[in-house]
């Protein structure tokens, strides 16, 4: 069964594509129903792309903490694997900012 894809899609660039996993993931973190289908409306982007750049602060925030406190204890500070939150954020931010600037929607599953 091939894996589920979100297509994110607005008039002020290119579509962003990524799996279900990471795309729900990230609209959670915008305060959005992540279902199939959706929009962001121009007057909603603003906040959407905000609350998905604090959703990544926070997951950076909690990662260093959890450095320190492995440093603290004198232990070895885990490391980082694979491809980060803000990695994966950031081709859907970027778009939301250019919708933002040309006062477009984004638009997935349509």
């Amino acid at each position: 069964m091939p894996a589920m894809l979100y297509r994110f899609k607005s008039e002020a660039g290119a579509d962003v594509i990524m799996l279900a996993a990471t795309a729900q993931l990230l609209l959670r973190l915008m305060g959005r129903d992540d279902s199939p289908q959706g929009i962001v409306n121009p007057e909603d982007l603003s906040t959407a792309r905000a609350r998905l750049e604090a959703g990544v602060a926070a997951e950076e925030a909690e990662i260093a903490a959890l450095r320190v406190a492995a440093l603290t204890a004198g232990e070895k500070p885990p490391r980082a694997e694979g491809v980060s939150l803000r990695q994966r954020a950031w081709p859907l931010r970027e778009l939301l900012r250019a919708a933002e600037r040309e006062g477009v929607a984004v638009v997935w599953g349509v």
